[in-house]
């Protein structure tokens, strides 16, 4: 069960990690969130406040092929990779990663993965 200060402390990890980094035009942000059910992959134009690329294992693009699959890092991998593939249709190469005051590890590194597998550089 998460509790108030589950929540607080995770605010304040975010916090810290977000004061260090800026997606700009040239360069976005790679935001990654997850649930116990979803992951989702953003990237992030900070300047003008814009979503350009938005991924999900609930989205109506991989929902079949997220039901295939058993494990949650696996999802991770093709929330990632489908990311990536998008991002370099609209001429995105470069990223910076954001993993949200979450750990780089399971889910949030799959999604690394598969947008490095995709051709994203990070």
């Amino acid at each position: 069960m998460i509790n108030k200060n589950t929540r607080e402390r995770l605010q304040k990890k975010k916090s810290r990690v977000r004061s260090k980094i800026v997606g700009t035009t040239g360069r976005p942000r790679l935001s990654v969130t997850r649930t116990l059910k979803h992951i989702y992959a953003q990237i992030i134009d900070d300047t003008t406040g814009k979503t350009l690329v938005a991924a999900s294992s609930n989205s109506k693009e991989l929902r079949e092929q997220v039901k295939t699959v058993k494990s949650p890092i696996e999802r991770g991998k093709i929330v990632g990779k489908f990311a990536g593939q998008k991002a370099m249709e609209k001429k995105i190469t470069q990223v910076v990663f954001d993993r949200n005051g979450m750990l780089y590890h399971g889910r949030v590194k799959a999604v690394a993965d598969g947008a490095r597998e995709a051709g994203l550089k990070f």
